[in-house]
């Protein structure tokens, strides 16, 4: 794998999973792998759970990692051509190839603006790094997707599911925020993948894009679609079109044990208590949010072991 910005590049996924399984194990059984690599992780925006477990991840396999909180240093330019007399210091032409002479991957972590639908997704930040950078590029979530989140999802679910074909549901919820939709994507994106009957629920008005989306049954009846659930994922997102927008903060999407039932809950954190979720729903012994967590480490690991393999035999 030279790099992981989206699912698509996984080799295999099955394989993959196997390996984070493997690596959960015994987190330490590759730490000469990385040994004098370097990870550069670069936060456009903050990241608790993210920043932790990739950096985790990176030192199990013996790596060194820097990390810089970009926006907090400086403002990086993205734009071709424009006269820098204003509040940006760098250009991404040489500051992608500057940290590449620092980095042996390097990582990004930058959101979406919600106000302008074509430049979000043309990854503006994301694919500048691919464009200019001369290492590896692992995505840490970009405006459309969060990949490493998608993958610790689908190793959870492999764990917990007791039949080949598990039934699993991704539920929108209600926020006080217009969130974006780069988890609800990925999350879409893997399961496409998955041996699982999947579907979305949500209310009329938060499709998300229906070339992600696809075949995918859309039931806008909630309790319907919950009904024999064994997984349900679930997440906010604002509106796809009109763009980034709250439309509604319908209190009776949120998530409640009656309506759960024996499914397993997911949730990639963090969760506003008692509006995207109940408190009975979260401390319940079918809350698998605990453990998404935690596999995020090695859904990242398994990662970099397959870019650092890549570079290895380069």
């Amino acid at each position: 794998m030279k790099n992981y910005t989206s699912i698509s590049e996984l080799y295999n996924l099955e394989e993959t999973i196997q390996k984070a399984i493997q690596l959960k194990k015994n987190p330490l059984q590759n730490s000469e792998l990385g040994k004098h690599k370097t990870l550069v992780m670069l936060f456009f925006n903050a990241s608790l759970r993210t920043r932790l477990s990739t950096e985790k991840a990176a030192r199990n396999l013996g790596m060194h990692v820097s990390i810089l909180n970009v926006n907090e240093a400086w403002q990086l330019e993205f734009e071709d051509g424009t006269k820098m007399n204003t509040n940006t210091s760098e250009h991404i032409k040489e500051a992608a190839r500057i940290i590449s002479l620092y980095a042996d991957i390097i990582a990004v972590r930058a959101f979406p603006s919600l106000k302008n639908k074509q430049l979000d997704e043309s990854e503006q930040v994301l694919n500048s790094f691919m464009k200019y950078a001369t290492v590896p590029i692992l995505n840490m979530e970009s405006a459309t997707g969060h990949p490493l989140q998608a993958l610790a999802d689908a190793l959870t679910i492999t764990e917990h599911k007791l039949t080949k074909k598990p039934k699993v549901v991704l539920s929108w919820a209600p926020h006080s925020k217009a969130l974006p939709q780069s988890v609800a994507n990925s999350f879409v994106e893997m399961m496409q993948f998955m041996e699982a009957d999947f579907s979305i629920t949500h209310p009329k008005g938060y499709e998300l894009n229906p070339k992600l989306t696809k075949q995918t049954e859309i039931i806008y009846n909630q309790e319907q679609a919950l009904e024999n659930a064994d997984f349900v994922y679930v997440k906010n997102w604002s509106t796809y079109d009109p763009y980034g927008q709250i439309l509604s903060q319908d209190e009776t999407w949120m998530m409640t044990k009656a309506k759960l039932g024996n499914a397993k809950f997911m949730h990639c954190l963090p969760v506003r208590r008692n509006v995207v979720a109940t408190d009975e729903v979260l401390d319940h012994e079918n809350s698998l949010i605990i453990e998404q967590a935690n596999n995020r480490t090695f859904a990242a690991q398994a990662v970099l072991e397959d870019i650092l393999q890549d570079l290895k035999s380069s």
